[in-house]
């Protein structure tokens, strides 16, 4: 099991030191005010027997198993001395399941208080995985749940046991039956039983190593408290920068990639704090679901953090190899393993597991691999991280095979997958904060840009209406976005007192429309210097669109005389309304679709209180939340209702905009000739 060994270990509390004396039969124990290892010999045996733990059975026959530490012995997860090797490393490879081991001990109290206090008993911390104390042949303990056919087992956690007050003085036999679920060796290395002696002393003082071995499970989980708080940082950070910025999806995925790993260190805090869960739970939870998603998760992000593309692939490729990684890791755990899975499956389906790791490191890999060379300066800060992350894929295979996996800095205990998350996550943050800056930069230039976009248009497009004698105009532009792509020019002559009236739409939205409506309104005011003709205006418009790749726009153009004549042009633009009626024209291409292209004309007489109307056909196109178009027969029944430009633009906005609105109306409000002021 993976459960804390304490850093330290044995301790004698003060006063007298025992005296400890290895029999063939047994260990005799003189106490004073102080605690004894019982290292033994013990006596150990594979299976169970509820005949074992009574005090009178034979055991002569059953294998020795010293407790006594080696030399220079240190607990290869939490690097603490005093480690005694599982039965899986001395001579019983392969088993699992129940073992008991059995000690017969001689105690001589001569402490000053003998009668003051019961004696007690403290198993070691470090045990696989579960167990039953008897003393005597009663039972006087259990760490794990004993039900007929089942054992619960959790994460190994410092427990004593108080002995009944009868039991202090003389022989007694200590019976430890022990059960290890079949998979606790593939991830602990000489896994089985226990590992290191259980001690005996005073009730007192075995109170105070207890407080003292949890006193050592908080600085040996103070790491996982750092990781969790590091973690969490970097959840609210890569949340919070997806909320401000939705463009950048490598925000979100890091969020997502870190809440795994957060629940992971949470998980694994629980697993040696508590019993609310068992391990079989726990280690599914941990080894089958969230470490191969936590891989894919970071697979992704690092995908999305490089733009890679197509991201749909390597979705698939991610999650097919987790969802693969996960089944193989379930049958190598609780309660599969050992019991609908065959022990012996493990020789193919470990090194299974491994080679899906090691493809989805390989993924991870050939990522930072595009990463680099799409943009090698973002690809080499981000390296270390990806690189940590490989390593502490293998913590668990490094971590059986007896590498040294973890250090030990003043007493506290951190793993290299520990470190591996901290440090990347803290890179990561930095490179996250780095790009968002830099995108802030960006989005800034760009609002400026656009801004100063938006002022060039209001000064194309004319807010103050020229005053023409004789003349009633009115106008209405209500932009879809900050930059619009409807376009309109009054030019009157003082010459012979026409008025040049240009209107359009552009193809397209925002700021690349309203780049081409400065060309066209440029075009137009120079075209007007030479000519005030709608058509001669129309083909100069096609011929310069024409020479700006697939620049389009619909126009109408028409000219007004000073006794009311019309002539008016049309490029695919709406057909404008008179008097509420649309005027029948004849359909004709955009302006910049072809060379040449030839143009709808008309002529008619404008007489007193006769009203022209123009508009984009950004009013027809409203829509509202059902699909539904504003459509012409709403326009045709506002038109003959004498609607202002005001409310036929607002009607069209508030049933749902979709493109730029402009409505343009012209009135004559005289009989005779009009003149330009």
């Amino acid at each position: 099991m993976r459960g804390l060994q304490t850093l330290l270990v044995f301790y004698a509390l003060s006063l007298p030191v025992p005296i400890v004396a290895a029999q063939a039969e047994g260990q005799q124990v003189l106490l004073g005010n102080a605690t004894v290892a019982l290292t033994g010999p013990w006596r150990f045996h594979i299976g169970d027997n509820a005949a074992w733990a009574q005090p009178d059975f034979d055991d002569s026959g059953w294998g020795p198993m010293d407790l006594t530490p080696p030399p220079g012995s240190r607990d290869p997860i939490f690097g603490t001395g005093g480690f005694v090797p599982g039965w899986t490393a001395r001579g019983y490879r392969g088993q699992w399941g129940y073992a008991w081991y059995r000690l017969r001990v001689d105690v001589h109290d001569e402490s000053s208080n003998a009668a003051a206090g019961a004696l007690a008993l403290k198993l070691p911390d470090n045990v696989d995985d579960a167990y039953q104390v008897y003393v005597n042949g009663t039972l006087v303990g259990e760490f794990g749940h004993f039900t007929a056919g089942k054992v619960t087992i959790y994460g190994s956690q410092p427990r004593a046991f108080q002995l009944p007050a009868s039991i202090r003085n003389g022989p007694m036999t200590i019976a430890i039956r022990m059960w290890m679920d079949a998979s606790t060796p593939l991830t602990d290395p000489d896994a089985g039983g226990l590992h290191g002696p259980p001690v005996l002393g005073e009730n007192t003082a075995i109170a105070r190593m207890l407080r003292l071995d949890w006193d050592a499970v908080d600085r040996a989980l103070a790491s996982y408290l750092v990781q969790i708080a590091i973690l969490f940082l970097v959840v609210v950070v890569g949340f919070t920068l997806f909320w401000l910025d939705r463009s950048e999806p490598a925000y979100l995925w890091l969020g997502l990639t870190c809440t795994a790993s957060l629940l992971y260190a949470a998980l694994f805090l629980e697993l040696d704090l508590t019993t609310w869960l068992s391990s079989a739970t726990e280690f599914l939870l941990l080894d089958a679901f969230l470490v191969p998603v936590m891989i894919g998760l970071w697979v992704l992000f690092w995908g999305y953090w490089f733009r890679l593309e197509p991201m749909g692939r390597l979705h698939c490729m991610a999650w097919g190899l987790v969802v693969v990684l996960g089944l193989s890791m379930t049958m190598l755990r609780a309660p599969l393993y050992g019991h609908m899975v065959p022990v012996g499956a493990a020789v193919w389906l470990s090194p299974f597991t491994v080679a899906l790791k090691l493809l989805l490191g390989v993924l991870l890999v050939w990522v930072t691999w595009r990463g680099i060379r799409r943009n090698t300066a973002e690809g080499l800060l981000a390296l270390p991280a990806v690189i940590l992350l490989v390593l502490a894929l293998y913590y668990e295979e490094l971590l059986v095979m007896h590498v040294q996996v973890n250090l030990f800095p003043f007493g506290f205990s951190i793993g290299i997958d520990q470190m591996a998350t901290m440090l990347s996550s803290l890179i990561i943050t930095g490179l996250l904060l780095r790009r968002f800056l830099h995108g802030q930069r960006e989005r800034e230039k760009w609002r400026l840009e656009i801004e100063q976009a938006r002022q060039l248009q209001q000064m194309l497009i004319p807010e103050e209406l020229p005053k023409i004698a004789g003349l009633t105009i009115e106008s209405d532009y209500r932009p879809a976005r900050v930059v619009g792509g409807d376009f309109f020019q009054i030019i009157p002559d003082a010459s012979d007192g026409s008025v040049l009236i240009v209107a359009g739409d552009v193809a397209g939205k925002g700021l690349q429309a309203g780049m081409l409506v400065a060309l066209i309104v440029g075009a137009i005011r120079n075209q007007a210097e030479s000519s005030s003709d709608p058509m001669q205006m129309l083909e100069a418009l096609n011929r310069r669109l024409r020479g700006h790749g697939h620049a389009a726009a619909t126009c109408v153009a028409l000219r007004i005389d000073g006794d009311g004549r019309v002539t008016l042009a049309n490029a695919g633009h709406l057909p404008p309304y008179l008097n509420g009626e649309e005027l029948p024209m004849e359909g004709a291409l955009p302006l910049g679709m072809i060379e040449g292209a030839e143009f709808s004309v008309m002529k008619f007489q404008l007489t007193a209180n006769d009203r022209l109307l123009l508009m984009s056909d950004g009013i027809a196109e409203a829509q509202d939340e059902h699909g539904q178009l504003f459509g012409f027969e709403r326009i045709q029944a506002m038109v003959r209702q004498s609607a202002t430009v005001a409310a036929l633009a607002g009607a069209a906005q508030r049933f749902g905009q979709e493109d730029d609105i402009s409505v343009l109306s012209i009135t004559r409000t005289v009989t005779g000739n009009f003149s330009v002021a």
